[in-house]
């Protein structure tokens, strides 16, 4: 599982101490590098994710690990009838995502705070449907959080995950292998200065329990209509369900 995968292996610090960590270090960089590596396809993924609650249409939603807000802001875009809060365990993203909604002028419908996706502060039923965009990955306990995100959402509320996913097929496989393990990491250290955030991205994706397996751990927490879609020849995935 996720929770043996750990940014920083030689520090004493709890995984969930340690990705927090990771993030505030690399925040400054995060989003140039997340559209760099991903040679901008990480947009497209956003938007074709978000486009899976425009027929519920929810009005408040939960933004779990929100980062620098990309998938928020992407949804206030696709759901102009919607308002979010944003949570995360990184005081330094949630400092960039804060000034992107002060340049843009969106604190009436986006708000942000420091929180722990397997604690969420939130009463029980309060949000119309609650997202995570390549977060579930880093949670300490996945079955936990899942379970907390369902606690939160209202009756028939609506969740979707962006995910990354490991692809299966001859030659994706070996590419993107070789690109993961071995390119981005280096990328990433290069621009990042960080020598362990994107050698902890492919173990981490590696350790995931993607694609059937994943939609188990929703169904088992009480989720239904539980469905995946592959994206990108495997790469990445989108995860839907409702409470």
């Amino acid at each position: 599982m996720s929770a043996t995968i750990t940014p920083y292996p030689q520090q004493k610090l709890s995984k969930k101490e340690q990705v927090a960590l990771m993030f505030t270090k690399i925040a400054g960089t995060y989003d140039f590098l997340n559209h760099f590596l991903s040679l901008g396809i990480d947009i497209i993924w956003r938007k074709k994710a978000i486009a899976h609650l425009k027929k519920s249409n929810p009005e408040h939603i939960l933004d779990i690990a929100t980062g620098t807000g990309d998938f928020a802001f992407e949804a206030l875009k696709q759901l102009p009838n919607c308002t979010i809060v944003g949570v995360d365990i990184s005081e330094g993203m949630l400092a960039i995502a804060q000034q992107k909604i002060n340049k843009r002028g969106l604190s009436q419908r986006f708000s942000i705070q420091l929180g722990d996706s397997e604690k969420l502060i939130f009463a029980d039923t309060t949000f119309d449907a609650a997202t995570v965009s390549f977060g579930v990955r880093n949670f300490e306990n996945l079955e936990k959080g899942i379970a907390d995100i369902y606690r939160v959402l209202k009756h028939d509320g609506q969740l979707v995950i962006l995910e990354f996913s490991k692809p299966t097929r001859f030659p994706i496989k070996q590419a993107y292998n070789f690109y993961f393990f071995y390119i981005l990491p280096f990328l990433g250290k290069v621009f990042s200065k960080d020598n362990n955030a994107y050698s902890y991205l492919p173990q981490s994706v590696a350790a995931f329990p993607d694609g059937q397996q994943f939609l188990a751990i929703l169904q088992e927490t009480g989720f239904k209509n539980t469905k995946w879609c592959s994206l990108g020849f495997g790469i990445c995935a989108i995860y839907t369900a409702s409470k």
